[in-house]
C-alpha cells in the first residue's frame, strides 16, 4: 500500500480515495494462504458487519493505511460490483465512468499502470 499512500499523500487535495475492504481474502475457515499463517493474520469468515468491520480496522491498522477506509456490506454488493477480490485499483472520472480498471489482483494490481491514468486526468482541462 505504500504506493497508494504516496498518492494520496500528493493527491488528495484534487482527487477522492477510498479503499473498501471486502470480505477476507485467506479466511482460516476457507482458503487459507501460507503468508497468513507466517504473518499471524488468522480471521475466520466473519458472520456479522461488526466482524468484518474489526478485521477491517485490523488490516488498515496492519498495512499503515492512510487512505479513507468503507467496509462492504456483508451481502458484498461492491465487490460484487467490482470484483474487488482480493484487491483491485479502479480510477473512476468525473463522470463517474471507469477510466482505469486494474484488473483482479495480485496479479493485475498494478499501481505503476494506474498512476499515469491518473495524473492525465487531473492535468486534463475538460
Amino acid at each position: 500500500m505504500g504506493a497508494l499512500n504516496e498518492w494520496y499523500a500528493e493527491y488528495k487535495d484534487r482527487a477522492d480515495f477510498v479503499v473498501v475492504y471486502v470480505r477476507e481474502a485467506h479466511p482460516t475457515d476457507g482458503r487459507l494462504g501460507r503468508a497468513n499463517v507466517n504473518d499471524g493474520i488468522l480471521y475466520a469468515t466473519p458472520q456479522t458487519f461488526e466482524e468484518r468491520k474489526a478485521i477491517a480496522k485490523a488490516c488498515e491498522v496492519g498495512l499503515a493505511l492512510k487512505i479513507p477506509l468503507i467496509i462492504d456490506k456483508m451481502d458484498d454488493a461492491v465487490e460484487m460490483r467490482y470484483q474487488g477480490w482480493p484487491d483491485r485499483i479502479y480510477i473512476i472520472g468525473k463522470d463517474g465512468k471507469v477510466a482505469y480498471d486494474g484488473g483482479r489482483g495480485p496479479w493485475g494490481f498494478k499501481p505503476k499502470l494506474a498512476m499515469p491514468v491518473l495524473k492525465k486526468m487531473l492535468n486534463s482541462t475538460d
